[in-house]
């Protein structure tokens, strides 16, 4: 083992700081809400991206529903979602997050996916599927967080066309890291789908709010982040999201620092007086936790 493996296994096996500990919620419904998903052959990002929030958000009765399969055609090092040549897309699965979203009883739906570069569409017609579906069955807001569909507007129009409340794409992390943690993205590019998603909403008519968010803790600098966000704004971007990141193994991009809350409240404050409708900024804060609180804030 080299030294550069010793230091990123070290940096990976970094002791939480004290504002990161908490306690797993007890009972509620995590068994109802794992116990229909396994019968509707559903997964969530939840236990997909190993989010440390899952425990809370399955004990509540919320869940967000991952569509278009469990494994990524793109190769992210901060992502624990496998990367392998995916199945074909499941013909009946917008029919079960709708049944799934109506037996939860939830009045605030959040559906993403992994990055599908093998389709021709990159899934975005499964997606408005899911979203009609999901108003087929039940009365709910629509929150989409999509992948960048490699800039194809066609596509997001696609999306835009079914009518979320929420068109999400996350920007993930700042400019100068992309080399090293999104090697098979762009960041113009995702600034792009989220500017083109505003403007052809406008366009259309439609009331839809653009959001992203990304991750601290990879080596950006608070400049940097503070960057990402003008940016977000200049494409008109209305609701963001940061948090902590936390590197799912070893063999992931390790930590490399731990942001206190003090300043997640800085750049909370920052993103409220730069515009943005809605800002949730924290160590916990991942793109659709608490999602249904920060869509009523905007």
């Amino acid at each position: 083992m080299t030294s550069d493996d010793h230091t990123k296994k070290a940096k990976s096996k970094r002791r939480l700081p004290e504002w990161l500990k908490r306690r797993l919620p007890a009972g509620g419904q995590a068994g109802n809400v794992k116990k229909l998903l396994d019968e509707l052959n559903l997964v969530t990002v939840c236990d997909g991206a190993h989010c440390p929030n899952r425990g809370e958000c399955f004990a509540s009765g919320t869940a967000t529903f991952l569509i278009l399969g469990d494994t990524c055609t793109r190769g992210c090092k901060f992502c624990a979602i496998s990367q392998k040549t995916p199945p074909p897309p499941r013909a009946d699965e917008p029919a079960a997050v709708a049944e799934a979203a109506k037996k939860m009883g939830l009045k605030y739906v959040v559906i993403t996916s992994v990055t599908r570069d093998d389709l021709p569409d990159g899934g975005a017609e499964h997606f408005a599927e899911t979203i009609h579906a999901i108003r087929d069955a039940v009365e709910a807001r629509v929150e989409v967080l999509v992948p960048d569909f490699q800039g194809n507007r066609t596509a997001i129009e696609t999306v835009l066309l079914a009518k979320p409340d929420v068109y999400n794409h996350n920007i993930e992390t700042v400019e100068r890291l992309y080399e090293t943690v999104r090697p098979d993205a762009n960041y113009k590019q995702s600034l792009d789908v989220l500017q083109y998603a505003k403007d052809r909403s406008q366009q259309l008519g439609l009331s839809t709010l653009t959001k992203s968010g990304l991750m601290v803790g990879l080596g950006e600098t608070d400049d940097e982040v503070v960057q990402v966000m003008k940016d977000l704004r200049d494409v008109g971007c209305d609701i963001l999201t940061v948090g902590q990141y936390l590197a799912p193994s070893d063999a992931h991009v390790p930590v490399e620092r731990f942001v206190t809350p003090e300043q997640f409240a800085i750049w909370e404050d920052a993103a409220r007086d730069m515009g943005f409708k809605s800002a949730a900024c924290g160590p916990f804060v991942r793109s659709s936790y608490h999602a249904k609180e920060v869509f009523q804030n905007a």
